[in-house]
């Protein structure tokens, strides 16, 4: 799973004007890298991974910030730690443990639109087509495809006390041919403005909280323009990571007693800061040397699975089974895929050429027993969101919120009326539908969210019964009769 392949734009910066200081050469995030490229990748290439798929016109569905203009045509966004809700900034506040001549280095991340357009020769001069057989008998698509763009920033913590250091990370627009013999593929980035402002706040000796917030600076030229027009001057994917020498991030899933308070007072946008890296170098298991801040929800100190072979950018990594339908596609459909995208091609060329053992590898493994076995014997050491009841005060089933006068709760009719524009992609498959609200849910974030099931959705009563559900905030929601009507 990371299979980063393609161009790689870079660009390195500390304050502005100023150079990395010196013996900060090594790289801090080698040990994540595995896990941030998957991130960058997730959802780039949809299954069949070829263009004629329906799933493949609803790509870039995290980390996406795009110009203001464009996101709040229809009003400013509704802030949460999603990161598949489109957005035009990013912010990530931690804690951090750090003495004060500490220079804190950040990595931000994202993949940089690219049009890849097929040109014919057509007396002396060239047209745009939607493929095109190349001399050696390949054939190329028109698609969409995105290259890597990454920034290095450097300050001393110091500095950051003192006020808020900001760093462009913007990515260049670029134009780059290939000869076909019978033509020629074109491919056109467009300019993605945007910077990186970072802040610092004392809150004990030798305790910061850090503000990291990057945002898009560009200005859409149409605000109106359809979603697909607008991510040519998007980040896509974006993600953070910190680090440096002499400096801990604190958890903010499972931070220390001491500071648990001081954890949820940090509030992150669009994203969600885990730490990195492998478990156990912290005394108290609840800190570590790098963090990354991710549009995905990951656990602490993520890692790749040793059998994964290599990515299938699906945004639903599940190697075992999609291995197994890339299996299935026929020779029809392979051909296609590979003139789809590079990055399609390798991923048949791995599957094509696994070996019976690697693919066996593919159907599981357990790492270990005894987390099961501790919570069957001290079911009370669970985490609070385990169990209903688990936090003081709070009962999905039994909680309601009030929206135009009405309160909801489980049973409760609704009319779903999602946002186009800072919401999740797939929800404009659901606009005007009707669904049962099954539970009110407190978010970490302190937003809330309703889970309901859709009334016209043939497998609504099974979704239900193992807990698969929507979620849409109050305001995307309208209540059907007194709120409480039975469904037909």
């Amino acid at each position: 799973m990371a299979d980063t392949g393609g161009e790689v734009g870079t660009a390195c910066a500390a304050a502005p004007g100023r150079d990395i200081p010196e013996g900060l050469s090594a790289d801090p995030f080698a040990r994540v890298g595995a896990v941030a490229d998957a991130v960058l990748y997730e959802g780039y290439l949809l299954y069949p991974y070829r263009r004629s798929s329906a799933k493949n016109r609803v790509r870039w569905q995290f980390g996406v910030l795009l110009p203001r203009t464009w996101v709040e045509a229809d009003g400013p966004v509704a802030e949460g730690i999603s990161g598949s809700a489109d957005s035009w900034y990013q912010r990530t506040e931690c804690l951090l443990r750090a003495a004060p001549d500490t220079v804190l280095r950040l990595r931000v991340r994202y993949l940089q639109l690219q049009r890849k357009q097929i040109e014919a020769l057509d007396e002396g001069r060239y047209r745009p087509v939607e493929s095109l057989r190349g001399d050696d008998g390949t054939v190329q698509l028109s698609f969409d495809e995105a290259v890597p763009y990454e920034v290095d920033l450097a300050w001393p913590l110091a500095e950051l006390l003192r006020g808020p250091c900001t760093a462009e990370v913007s990515a260049p627009p670029a134009v780059d041919t290939e000869e076909l013999g019978a033509g020629r593929v074109v491919r056109r980035r467009e300019h993605v403005r945007a910077h990186t402002t970072v802040a610092a706040e004392q809150l004990a000796d030798g305790l910061f909280r850090l503000c990291v917030r990057t945002e898009n600076a560009g200005e859409a030229p149409d605000a109106r323009a359809p979603r697909a027009e607008a991510l040519r001057q998007a980040l896509l994917a974006a993600h953070t990571l910190l680090g440096g020498e002499g400096l801990e991030f604190v958890s903010q899933t499972d931070p220390p007693a001491a500071l648990r308070d001081r954890a949820r007072g940090c509030r992150s946008a669009f994203t969600f800061p885990v730490l990195g890296g492998p478990a156990g170098r912290s005394a108290d298991g609840a800190t570590g040397p790098v963090l990354l801040s991710a549009p995905i929800i990951l656990p602490d100190h993520p890692q790749v699975a040793p059998e994964s072979p290599g990515d299938l950018h699906d945004a639903a990594e599940i190697d075992e089974i999609l291995t197994l339908r890339t299996m299935l596609l026929t020779d029809e459909e392979k051909a296609e895929a590979r003139a789809t995208d590079p990055r399609a091609a390798r991923i048949l060329d791995r599957v094509d050429t696994m070996p019976p053992e690697v693919f066996a590898n593919l159907h599981g493994a357990i790492r270990s027993l005894a987390p099961a076995q501790e919570a069957r014997e001290a079911p009370e050491a669970r985490p609070a969101w385990w169990q209903e009841g688990g936090d003081a005060g709070l009962s999905p089933t039994t909680d309601t919120v009030t929206v135009d006068g009405v309160p909801l709760g489980t049973g409760s009719r609704v009319r779903l009326n999602p946002r186009l524009r800072g919401a999740d992609a797939q929800d404009m498959f659901l606009v005007g539908r009707t669904a049962e609200v099954a539970a009110v849910f407190h978010d970490v974030d302190g937003s809330m969210h309703l889970a309901v099931t859709v009334d016209d959705d043939p497998a609504a009563e099974l979704h239900g019964w193992y807990g698969r559900f929507h979620y849409f905030r109050p305001d995307e929601l309208k209540p059907l009769g007194d709120g409480a009507e039975p469904r037909p």
